[in-house]
């Protein structure tokens, strides 16, 4: 259990997995698995009725969506981000590392009717990003994680508003509002938790959240984002303490399945000079966009604030932050899932893209990291025979 809490190891798995799915979409269990895939599931007595790949990517992703939510309202109120001298180095970085992505995008795309899928290449995987910075960055200085936490932190808040506004069809407001007054009861619940009645309570929110999660996706709007409304409203300890409780199966069960189901795609018989220019989009934003939007935002941004307020990061430490935030991943995939609902072969091509650029990142990210670990461990090593003289005097 304490493993799969592992960023290392979460990162491991969500990468096997996705390996996994692309591998068996091209054998000779792929269309079956396809077919698997298509095969809808409907509650009776309700009207949802979900294929077995929206079960997964509405459904069980909420539950990783609702315990980023419960990180996010930490890190805003008491981590950080929880101040604005805190949050404007990281804000400036992650606002270049969307718009410079999506300008690529839509440069490479523009003309083609393709231009939806923009928000694709924006995305940062937290998970692979600090599992990446496990296995490579031994040594690296906090300043940098915390800087690439807090990137990739306020990268998901910029995903989770695109997801509410650019991919809600025909919302229906009357159970939006049913779904609000859904919140509200489970952030009140969520204060009694520690009272006797903690399983009676603990039951009701699981029915009040279910309940949730059903009204927002009959609404129209992206059901992940009732995860997301959740997440927010939940009392901050017993928050805390659920999102202790469901780290491993978000891990080690909700993500990889996604990643699996995600990849499951047959590999196009065609020419590279023939695959959709959302393709190219995507593969040339997702890595090189990144890179060069979050390195130019962070070298931006070290121009303001008050001098003894803002963290000092190198040419290398941005470049090494902008590598592991174009590991796009999890809610890229998503968003390929969304922006391309209505046209399957281009989806498959996004969702190669998406896989080809986070690889291309991962490898760029892993040895930046390693030289910059390798940098910092060389200088702390050089501190210490001056430190051992200072004792001696």
């Amino acid at each position: 259990m304490s493993l799969i809490r592992s960023e290392r190891a979460a990162a491991f798995v969500l990468l096997f997995a996705a390996a996994m799915g692309l591998i068996a979409a091209n054998t000779a269990i792929g269309p079956a698995l396809m077919d698997f895939q298509a095969m809808h599931l409907s509650v009776p007595g309700t009207p949802l009725d979900l294929s077995v790949g929206h079960w997964v990517s509405d459904g069980l992703l909420a539950v990783f969506f609702f315990v980023v939510a419960i990180e996010l309202k930490h890190e805003l109120t008491a981590g950080e981000l929880d101040s604005v001298s805190k949050a404007i180095r990281p804000a400036i970085a992650a606002v270049g590392g969307v718009l410079v992505p999506a300008a690529i995008y839509l440069a490479i795309t523009l003309g083609s009717g393709y231009e939806r899928g923009w928000p694709i290449p924006t995305a940062t995987d937290i998970a692979f990003a600090l599992g990446l910075l496990a296995v490579f960055g031994k040594g690296i200085p906090p300043r940098l994680r915390v800087f690439i936490l807090a990137l990739a932190i306020l990268d998901d808040i910029v995903a989770i508003v695109i997801i509410a506004t650019l991919f809600t069809a025909d919302a229906n407001l009357l159970l939006i509002g049913y779904a609000a007054v859904g919140v509200a009861v489970f952030g009140l619940l969520s204060r009694h938790l520690g009272s006797r009645a903690r399983i009676p309570t603990a039951v009701a929110m699981v029915v009040v959240a279910l309940v949730t999660w059903a009204l927002v996706y009959e609404s129209g709007v992206h059901a992940t984002i009732a995860g997301v409304a959740l997440g927010l409203a939940m009392a901050h300890k017993p928050a805390m303490r659920t999102r202790h409780a469901l780290e491993p199966a978000s891990n080690g069960f909700v993500l990889p399945l996604f990643a699996f189901f995600a990849a499951l795609v047959a590999i196009p018989q065609v020419p590279f000079t023939q695959l959709s220019p959302p393709f190219w989009g995507i593969l040339v934003a997702l890595p090189v966009g990144k890179l060069i939007g979050i390195s130019l935002g962070g070298w931006l941004a070290s121009f303001v604030g008050p001098r003894g307020q803002k963290p000092h990061l190198s040419v290398l430490g941005l470049a090494t932050a902008g590598a592991l935030g174009g590991i796009g991943f999890t809610v890229s995939l998503l968003m390929n899932e969304l922006a391309f609902a209505g046209s399957g072969e281009v989806a498959d091509e996004g969702t190669l893209a998406v896989l080809l650029g986070s690889v291309v990142s991962m490898i760029v990210a892993g040895v930046l990291v390693s030289r910059l670990a390798a940098k910092h461990r060389r200088e702390a090593t050089s501190r210490q025979p001056a430190r051992r003289r200072m004792r001696r005097r």
